[in-house]
């Protein structure tokens, strides 16, 4: 039995077929045929966290697979009283086939799988975003840019960030990572990645100014300044990020057809401008709608490594 927990967990080899399997569903799905391949089956889907994408495209995702899923907030359910997280693993997971959890914290989704009788799926914690790398690579091939791909990450040194430094390091591509000072990514995260980089050639460069990432990039991308639970830091973070909007000013050092990618929500005239997000409107909501396609690709491949 695996989990989907962190990009780190996998080879390339193995998210490459996660992702295969994922085009498999949705080209099906366009065609109008479904086959059901978790016919049968309940995903519980633990939210601390809330989320409008995450929801959806799990919700949506298990029904177009033929099973059904469970919206359990954590205002619903004993953990949201004191429950050990290890208790509430061994209850659901004898109930369920499947687990989701939006989280805040990395070590409480491992001690959750770890007790868990059933595969669990990382749907965010403040360390990664792995089903979001998922659909944004996805994206990537849609649009002719996942061969030998320069990527440039603007912005907070947060859960995507570790999560483009995971896929970056595991596929072997060329990743720069602008933060403000300050902001800069966890560094046993880096570690790791640099680790597994030297395995697969990637190239991963930090730096703090974003002209220098993004330039003759053909993969731009950003995420909020201000993440759940961080709204009280604001005004702060706005004047420390001044300079890290990705804006048409930004742009037009990356290739002249470089693909923007945002993850939503967007803010616009903070990480990204009104313009930008406007001229790449198509690719980021075909992003949005692949988070649908990713996941279903990834719980179909966790329900064969069961056999």
């Amino acid at each position: 039995m695996r989990h989907f927990l962190t990009l780190q967990d996998f080879s390339k080899e193995e998210i490459l077929e996660m992702i295969d399997l994922a085009f498999e569903i949705k080209n099906d799905l366009q065609n109008g045929k479904r086959k059901h391949e978790l016919n049968g089956q309940t995903l519980g889907m633990i939210f601390e966290k809330s989320s409008t994408r995450t929801r959806v495209s799990f919700e949506t995702g298990m029904y177009q697979l033929g099973g059904h899923a469970l919206f359990l907030s954590s205002k619903d359910i004993q953990l949201g009283r004191g429950e050990p997280m290890k208790d509430t693993a061994r209850v659901i997971s004898r109930m369920v086939d499947m687990v989701m959890i939006r989280t805040f914290s990395q070590s409480g989704l491992e001690e959750f799988a770890q007790y868990s009788r059933v595969p669990v799926i990382n749907g965010l914690t403040d360390s990664y975003h792995p089903v979001q790398l998922m659909a944004d690579y996805m994206t990537m091939i849609e649009c002719k840019k996942a061969v030998n791909p320069v990527v440039a990450y603007i912005g907070d040194g947060n859960n995507m960030a570790h999560s483009w430094l995971m896929l970056a390091s595991k596929l072997g591509f060329e990743l720069r990572i602008a933060t403000p000072k300050g902001y800069e990514v966890d560094s046993a995260i880096l570690k790791d990645a640099l680790t597994f980089a030297t395995q697969s050639n990637a190239k991963i460069t930090i730096t703090n100014d974003p002209k220098e990432a993004v330039k003759n990039a053909d993969v731009v991308t950003t995420d909020t300044w201000i993440s759940m639970g961080q709204e009280g830091e604001k005004e702060q973070r706005v004047k420390d990020f001044e300079g890290f909007i990705v804006d048409d000013t930004l742009m037009k050092l990356a290739d002249q057809d470089a693909l923007f990618l945002h993850c939503l929500p967007a803010y616009r005239g903070y990480e990204v401008s009104e313009e930008v997000f406007e001229a790449h409107a198509d690719e980021i909501f075909s992003e949005a709608e692949n988070r649908l396609h990713a996941q279903k690709g990834i719980m179909v491949w966790l329900d064969k490594q069961r056999g």
